[in-house]
């Protein structure tokens, strides 16, 4: 019996260290690619003609499609949660607080949330999944900066869809965030001029200096999360056997972890 439960307790510690050494060769991946990147953008070569044409290309490829629906999406969504919030505030005589309530819920909270998601889903989990078929189908691997023909991959096919995703998730949270704005002095005042002064004066309110430079993080830090982390599990080199689950799926799983974390660091920032 005490054999057993030694046994039991070496196997389970076991996978504690591998499962420990896997999270931190995942992160260790994301923080890499995120320096090579960061190399290679610097590079005067990663600005030639045809890498900024493909930039350009993968820049209006993936933001252009997901626009127009997003902000459709936003406006509805945006519509139904400032009428709840106004009739709410109305009922409750707290009238004075609902814009406040609306900015800080929608704007500061909510879409850039949904706008990185949003971003993962329809740009740069797609990508990533394109990198991975081209590195089979090529043989070239990140350790290696020359691929096929002497054409450097991480340069070609990496950073223009890494600058891609971080473009639609920073186009998408702005453009909603503004529209929203738009949406919620008319829901408040009407279509009239009069309200300016006092809206303005709300809205800076809530957008002091701290909460600016945190709300500007956080989108970016989200922004950097979707595009950089599904990329670094398509890239991922370590050996795959014995993993109970595929290195794309603890990508997402590491996609989400840092979300979180970004998003209850921004709460902390703002409110604490």
């Amino acid at each position: 019996m005490a054999a057993t439960a030694t046994s039991f307790i070496q196997v389970t510690l076991a996978d504690l260290v591998r499962g420990a050494r896997r999270a931190v060769a995942g992160w260790w991946g994301v923080l890499r690619l995120s320096a090579l990147l960061l190399e290679t953008a610097l590079a005067p070569s990663a600005y030639g003609r045809e890498n900024r044409h493909a930039l350009a290309r993968h820049i209006v490829g993936d933001a252009a499609p997901v626009l127009a629906g997003f902000t459709v999406l936003t406006t509805l969504v945006s519509l139904i949660v400032i009428r709840i919030v106004i009739v709410t505030a109305l009922s409750y005589g707290l009238t004075q607080y609902a814009l406040e309530m609306v900015v800080r819920v929608l704007v500061l909270e909510l879409i850039p949330l949904t706008a990185a998601l949003f971003a993962a889903l329809r740009c740069t989990i797609p990508n990533a999944v394109e990198v991975a078929a081209l590195r089979v189908q090529r043989g070239w691997a990140l350790s290696s900066r020359n691929g096929l023909q002497g054409i450097d991959p991480l340069r070609s096919e990496v950073l223009p869809r890494v600058a891609s995703g971080v473009f639609s998730a920073l186009l998408l949270a702005a453009v909603s965030c503004a529209v929203t704005l738009v949406l919620a002095y008319l829901s408040v005042y009407g279509p009239v001029s009069s309200g300016l002064e006092a809206y303005t004066r709300t809205v800076g309110q809530v957008f002091n200096p701290a909460v600016s430079l945190i709300f500007g993080l956080k989108i970016v830090f989200l922004a950097l999360a979707v595009a950089l982390v599904p990329m670094a599990a398509a890239l991922d080199e370590a050996p795959r056997m014995g993993r109970r689950t595929s290195a794309e799926v603890q990508g997402l799983v590491r996609m989400f972890l840092l979300i979180l974390l970004i998003e209850a660091a921004s709460l902390v920032g703002n409110y604490y």
